[in-house]
């Protein structure tokens, strides 16, 4: 074998090993939401508590694999507060989504929250001075046309909670672009650790003012039994897993050939929702699924084109 098939190989391999990542990442952080859900309909937990609960998990889980990995010059990190800001966003769009799934089926929240990639393409435009051609431009229309299905039923039955599945996802989509921003010099691992500990210190802030403030969202509980706090360690291994699975999966193959596979989020939601609260989509719901989830595929699949072709252009021709 020659030194370039080695290479070819060795890449392929990684690309491979990335999309299996990045495949079961997707297939079960749904586990997480369904866990979610049911602490607030079984044993009365707020969306607040819960948020918490998984942050600090993660935290506990994710500093060891840190110090173990990288030793403490693993906790100097480029630029701390503004990857302790990503944390609290990612706080913030947790207890809205959390809340959301307290009133609103899995599969439906899921759906929704996915315009995120979307929402990522415009603010990319915006701060980090990307070009969106018009075939995006029209695609990322069509995706929001495609979430407006899911929610007006939602909205008509709940009001405004029907729209906290969007403002997650525009928080997580804040997130990604600040990611994107403060990803060079920094390891992944330890971006991921200040992401928890942000989101533990907002929601921290945030539930000792439910407390003093009675806000029923926000409130602390002790919770009972052992199913309770079997569902507490699930969501925060769920969170900790599947999120260090994407890390991986996203440092081994390229972004835009993982992006399509992330969609399967929401079959595994709709199956979840299915066995474990008797939810199924409606066939309108079934509609805008699928065009939510065509946009994203296909703006996906115009970002690796054009990265493809910034790349070709970058080579230079050989003498």
């Amino acid at each position: 074998m020659t030194a370039s098939e080695s290479v070819a190989t060795d890449s392929f391999t990684d690309i491979r090993r990335g999309l299996v990542l990045m495949v079961t990442g997707s297939f079960l952080i749904p586990g997480l939401d369904a866990a979610a859900k049911l602490l607030t309909e079984r044993h009365d937990l707020s969306a607040g508590e819960i948020g918490l609960l998984r942050f600090l998990l993660q935290t506990l889980m994710v500093l060891p694999l840190l110090l173990a990995t990288e030793g403490t010059a693993g906790l100097r990190i480029e630029r701390p507060l503004l990857n302790l800001l990503r944390g609290v966003l990612l706080g913030l769009a947790t207890f809205l989504f959390f809340t959301a799934l307290k009133f609103m089926p899995l599969a439906d929240a899921t759906a929704i929250f996915f315009i995120e990639p979307m929402l990522v393409t415009i603010l990319s435009v915006v701060f980090l001075k990307e070009t969106v051609g018009w075939r995006r431009g029209v695609a990322i229309l069509v995706g929001f046309a495609g979430a407006m299905i899911v929610i007006r039923p939602n909205f008509l039955a709940l009001g405004p909670v029907a729209v906290l599945p969007a403002l997650t996802a525009a928080c997580v989509a804040v997130y990604a672009v600040l990611s994107r921003s403060l990803s060079k010099g920094s390891s992944p691992l330890a971006m991921h650790f200040y992401a928890g500990l942000g989101g533990l210190a907002a929601l921290s802030v945030a539930c000792a003012y439910g407390v003093a403030t009675g806000v029923p969202d926000l409130a602390l509980t002790m919770p009972e039994g052992p199913e309770a706090w079997v569902l507490i360690l699930t969501l925060g291994v769920f969170a900790t897993v599947c999120h260090l699975m994407f890390i991986h999966a996203y440092r081994l193959a390229p972004a835009s050939l993982l992006a399509p596979f992330g969609y399967i989020e929401i079959i595994s939601a709709v199956l979840l929702g299915f066995v474990l609260f008797g939810e199924f989509p409606d066939p309108a719901k079934w509609v805008g699924i699928a065009v939510i989830m065509g946009s994203g595929i296909y703006i996906a699949w115009r970002e690796n084109l054009v990265v493809r072709r910034k790349t070709l252009l970058a080579i230079p021709e050989h003498p």
